[in-house]
């Protein structure tokens, strides 16, 4: 670690004193931690009591050095490298950190091997919330900084190399506001001996997400009616078909043949994440999303669907991979008081 060339001075002798960093205060009772002083400031006579209650029983004049960085001029070459499409960061280190922020509501993109690699350097650090998190514009979602107050400018460049080769190592893709085709199946909803309990469920989730249900069409339990909706939903303009029921392994739930017979090609069926593991993915010729979501969708307050719409609806492509990924991380406690999206449901 590169130690700072410095100079101890008391604090009752520091009047007139330039600041090299800033200095924090924590104060419990009043639930507060944050600047107290900011680098540059001058000290002057009023400072002294405040600085000796916050413990500064002396400061520092500090010579950098050639080959060095102030952990304030490392934070931010660091945050420029990190930062990648669809984010933002003011230019103003606190406490030698810099915050990065969404720039716009989507799926947070974490390159969590680049942030490994970064993290292994020691001497700087970067801490992100969770890859395939939903956020909104102005949401922190990474902070960076220097550990030491002064670092070596050739480690500072290493970790600003690995995350620029990363392309950042956060980015946010945007949510596109998708119309979506929503196909009902199953014989006792389309008779009209139960009322349908997924549309409006559906429509709720799709809302949430900046989208909207376009069309509904109910199917009875018949392979080829289903197919034909299919195809009508993607002729009417749809570019998400979403459909429900009939994807378990009695006889007469034919989801996934209608699905297969109407030219999509099935990315994945049966998950990893439970509730839902009769999940289905697949997708038309021309890339229409097809997402097939089995019973449990109207039972459970959050299930697979929670996971993966929001990822398809931000352009990924979400295949048997994607999916057996979910399985760490994938399991819903059914907490008696729901709190997801914070809880540990689909987090990796």
């Amino acid at each position: 670690m590169c130690e700072p060339e410095q100079k101890s001075i008391p604090v009752r002798d520091a009047v007139g004193m330039v600041l090299a960093h800033d200095i924090t205060e924590i104060n419990p009772r009043a639930g507060f931690k944050g600047r107290c002083f900011r680098r540059g400031h001058i000290i002057s006579a009023d400072d002294i009591d405040k600085l000796l209650n916050l413990g500064k029983d002396s400061l520092y004049a500090l010579e950098v050095g050639e080959g060095r960085l102030h952990e304030d001029d490392a934070a931010l070459l660091l945050a420029a490298a990190i930062a990648g499409p669809g984010t933002d960061y003011v230019p103003e280190p606190c406490e030698g950190k810099i915050n990065i922020t969404a720039a716009k509501d989507g799926v947070l993109r974490v390159d969590v091997d680049a942030l490994e690699e970064f993290n292994m350097l020691g001497q700087v650090m970067c801490a992100t919330r969770h890859r395939d998190s939903l956020v909104a514009a102005g949401d922190t979602i990474a902070g960076t900084r220097a550990i030491p107050l002064i670092v070596e400018s050739r480690l500072v460049d290493e970790a600003a190399g690995i995350a620029g080769a990363a392309g950042g190592l956060v980015s946010v893709a945007p949510f596109k506001r998708a119309r979506a085709a929503l196909i009902i199946t199953g014989n006792e909803v389309y008779h009209g001996r139960i009322e349908d309990a997924f549309e409006p469920v559906i429509r709720r989730k799709l809302k949430n997400l900046g989208s909207e249900v376009a069309l509904v069409e109910f199917c009875p339990d018949d392979a080829g009616r289903i197919s034909a909706a299919i195809n009508r939903g993607a002729a009417a303009g749809a570019d998400l078909i979403i459909l429900t029921g009939g994807m378990s392994v009695d006889p007469d739930d034919v989801t996934l043949s209608a699905v297969k017979a109407a030219g999509a090609t099935v990315g994945a069926y049966g998950s990893s994440v439970i509730p839902g593991a009769m999940f289905m993915t697949a997708y038309l010729s021309d890339g229409t999303p097809v997402l097939g979501v089995p019973a449990c969708g109207i039972f459970h307050a959050n299930t697979i669907l929670d996971l993966v719409l929001p990822r398809v609806l931000a352009g990924e492509i979400i295949g048997r991979r994607e999916i057996a990924r979910l399985g760490h991380g994938g399991l819903c406690l059914g907490c008696e008081e729901c709190r997801f999206p914070v809880c540990p449901f689909g987090k990796a």
